[in-house]
């Protein structure tokens, strides 16, 4: 299955509802276009009021005092709130609970919550707001995590600044080689950048709890912090998903939930909170920049000897999801190749810089760079060009990775790179007057004097899912019944929909097992039991593993009754069309004759093959449940004397095991690699002694449509034998070997080594 830009997959979406392998248009799909799909920032109450988050100017600062009675004075505040008014623990954390809900005695990064307003207008809160007094004493700021790795550096927890070291050993750690190649890179912040910024409604309700409409990516994450710093039980706690502008890893933790309630609480009246774009900056976590140091041995034919890899993460001021990612940037960290002789550190740090957690690729985005980077030194240095080398150490099914884990499905890593080699390349630039073609765009810095050309390859490895022993599943409840003379399935699970397309597979799973045409997805809430986080590309796995347990739950109860009636065997039935169907396909009977006004409802929590913790001493151990493998490969127009860069092309192969929505699956390809090439060229929070630079998308750049080039993309579907349909997870690689190889292709145009991320134009003109 291929595609270019602008074109379907060869399944063409359809107004048909769709089964497993179609491509039917997405439920929200045309309302988001017109602009009539409702997000989270649309909620809205009669009886509402406003909620704002006072936040800390400082990085890392005591706080010797909090005076609210300024801000209590102003005509229509109805509750100002700090620390003591938490009711349950005032603190929170996705991994560890070491963050306040509201800062109390220090506060640990610039945008810190300190207090909060409820008002009947939100500029009445938020001039409240300016009006409580706080007293600081500015304390220095740790914002070196290199530095903060020291011993004798001041900590900002206690007992020190370490959040997590992985220490990986395979073979001979100190084994030798006759060719060896080394590197430094670093990885600047990236932002997840979603448009809808954090939102929520938080209404009280009669039973003294309290219900909550929020755009996040876990409900019950969300609910389980929630009852801890609001002294409630779950069941007075309720969570709704409200709809959400992209998240990406940024909506994991925790934003306006806690704040929003607390209010609703205070003033018994329903409070919405929704962060401006400055504000979101500071109100959710960011990929954690990186400091990495590679180093690889080979034989002189190029295969493989050795490696050694130091990285380094700032995780920031809190822990969010920092260790796990430290697992995934040292489990995966070395790429998708076979290397006998391993030794590993990565380390999380604690510093006084802006929390960092989850973001599409976690932990390995920052170390495809280094080791995509190193494997061009090593084709460099033993003859061979980009694509044979990766062909020559690439895993293949069956191959052990670095944790000693075997990749028991397909890891077609020779084919992926050859497919992108193959593919046309685009036609040179020539005297095309178009400004839309040359570096710089539309911006006419430049006419085509000192423009080179590079190509440049990437190929990387995910995993799929929750690893190291996380017990990851997920709950689906399925209903099938009689509506109206229609047999009607409703699917009701907690897994977010974030954008991605879950809702519309949902429904072709429930399709495809059930036989029937109408499928009803039930909103997303804490009613049913966890969906898990809508992340780690595991959504359609796990989520979509738990419908289809349920719906065999459900058909195997319908064709019992339906075989007793016959006097069939039921093994020998099916459904289909809202019919009885035996297995020659003769319709024996209605679904209606069994059913009757009956219904069928069935829930099933459902967990993929366990994975387990790793080697403390080692690293080794089979840590993840599934791998991804994706391949790019660049084309870059470079303006050498200005150091401005146009992507010509970006193609990709992917292995997806089962298209289960052939459009979805090359539509999150696109935006995956969007982001990628994002990372690569521009995208970074500038942070200075702790202080963010650029908290606006004015000064946060993102590729826009001028940015992005055409795209061929190739999809694979090599089944995984372990995985319902197949499937693998898609959302993620292509993330990670996008922005690799457009580094790699602008290498190639410059000649310079560009050890950083994003390339800016001084690193390429050597100014």
């Amino acid at each position: 299955m291929s595609t270019d830009a602008g074109t379907r997959t060869t399944t063409t979406a359809t107004t048909s509802p769709g089964r497993i392998g179609d491509s039917p248009l997405r439920p929200d799909g045309t309302l988001k276009v017109t602009g009539e799909f409702a997000y989270a920032s649309d909620l809205w109450h009669d009886d509402m009021v406003w909620g704002v988050t006072l936040r800390s100017p400082h990085p890392h600062a005591r706080i010797r005092g909090i005076d609210l009675t300024e801000a209590l004075t102003v005509p229509g505040v109805t509750a100002v709130l700090a620390a003591e008014d938490v009711p349950g623990e005032n603190t929170f954390g996705l991994e560890h609970a070491d963050q306040p809900v509201l800062a109390s005695e220090f506060v640990r990064y610039e945008g810190e919550p300190v207090a909060l307003v409820a008002a009947d207008h939100p500029e009445t809160a938020r001039r409240a707001a300016r009006r409580i007094r706080v007293d600081y004493e500015v304390l220095p700021a740790v914002t070196d995590p290199r530095r903060a790795m020291d011993p004798d550096a001041p900590p900002v927890h206690r007992p020190g600044n370490l959040v997590r070291h992985l220490k990986l050993r395979r073979g001979n750690p100190d084994a030798t080689a006759p060719v060896v190649v080394s590197l430094d890179f670093e990885v600047g912040m990236q932002d997840q950048a979603f448009l809808g910024p954090e939102s929520g409604l938080a209404v009280p309700a009669e039973d003294g709890g309290v219900d909550l409409y929020v755009a996040t990516q876990w409900l019950h994450v969300d609910q389980r912090q929630m009852c801890l710093a609001l002294g409630m039980p779950p069941e007075k706690v309720r969570l709704h998903l409200a709809g959400v502008g992209g998240a990406f890893g940024g909506r994991e933790d925790l934003s306006v939930h806690i704040h929003a309630c607390l209010l609703a609480l205070r003033t018994g009246r329903p409070v919405k909170m929704s962060y401006g774009r400055e504000e979101s900056f500071y109100g959710h976590v960011h990929r954690h920049p990186a400091w990495l140091t590679y180093e690889f041995g080979a034989e002189r034919d190029g295969t493989l000897v050795y490696a050694r890899a130091r990285t380094i993460l700032d995780g920031g001021a809190y822990a969010s999801s920092t260790a796990a990612v430290v697992g995934n940037a040292g489990t995966l960290g070395l790429g998708p190749y076979r290397i006998p002789n391993v030794a590993v550190d990565a380390y999380g740090v604690f510093t006084n810089n802006p929390p960092c957690g989850a973001m599409r690729g976690f932990g390995c985005v920052q170390a495809a760079f280094a080791h995509e980077a190193l494997m061009d030194e090593l084709a460099a240095a033993v003859g061979l060009d980009p694509v044979a080398i990766r062909q020559l150490n690439g895993m293949r099914e069956g191959d052990t990775n670095i944790t000693g884990q075997v990749i028991d499905s397909a890891a077609p890593v020779a084919e992926l790179v050859q497919i992108v080699a193959d593919l046309p390349l685009p036609p040179e630039r020539g005297d095309d007057p178009d400004l839309r073609s040359l570096p710089g765009s539309v911006g006419n810095t430049t006419h085509g004097e000192g423009v080179v050309r590079g190509i440049g390859y990437a190929v990387t490895y995910k995993n799929v899912g929750f690893s190291e022993g996380f017990d990851d599943y997920s709950t689906a409840r399925v209903r099938l019944e009689m509506t109206g003379g229609e047999a009607v399935a409703t699917v009701h699970t907690a897994a977010a929909e974030v954008g991605q397309g879950l809702i519309t597979v949902e429904q072709q799973i429930c399709r495809t097992e059930l036989g029937v045409e109408r499928v009803v997805v039930h909103p997303k809430n804490t009613a049913v039991g966890s969906g898990g986080s809508t992340s780690a590309s595991r959504q359609t796995y796990v989520t979509g593993g738990a419908v289809k347990a349920a719906c065999e739950a459900v058909r195997a109860v319908v064709l019992e009754r339906a075989a007793l009636s016959l006097g069939r065997d039921a093994s020998q039935l099916w459904l289909d069309g809202g019919k009885i169907v035996g297995a020659s396909g003769e319709v024996l009977a209605g679904l209606e004759e069994v059913l009757g006004h009956d219904a069928v409802e069935e829930t099933v929590e459902w967990r993929h093959r366990p994975t387990h913790a790793v080697d403390p001493e080692t690293g080794q151990g089979d840590a993840h449940v599934q791998f991804a493998f994706s391949a790019h490969r660049a084309v870059v127009d470079v303006d050498v004397e200005l150091g401005l860069v146009k992507v010509v092309a970006l193609d990709t192969a992917q292995d997806v095991g089962k298209a289960i929505n052939p459009d979805a699956v090359v539509g999150q390809i696109h935006g995956g690699s969007a982001q990628g090439m994002g990372l690569a060229l521009m995208e970074e929070i500038v942070v200075t002694d702790g202080h963010v630079r650029n908290p606006s998308f004015t000064d946060y750049l993102i590729p826009t449509i001028l940015d992005m080039p055409p795209m061929r993309v190739t999809v694979l579907e090599y089944a995984d034998p372990h995985a319902p349909y197949g499937v693998r997870g898609v959302g993620e690689p292509p993330t990670i070997s996008s922005g690799p190889a457009v580094a790699a292709a602008v290498r190639a145009a410059c000649g310079r080594p560009l050890r950083r991320v994003p390339i800016r134009p001084e690193h390429i003109t050597g100014t």
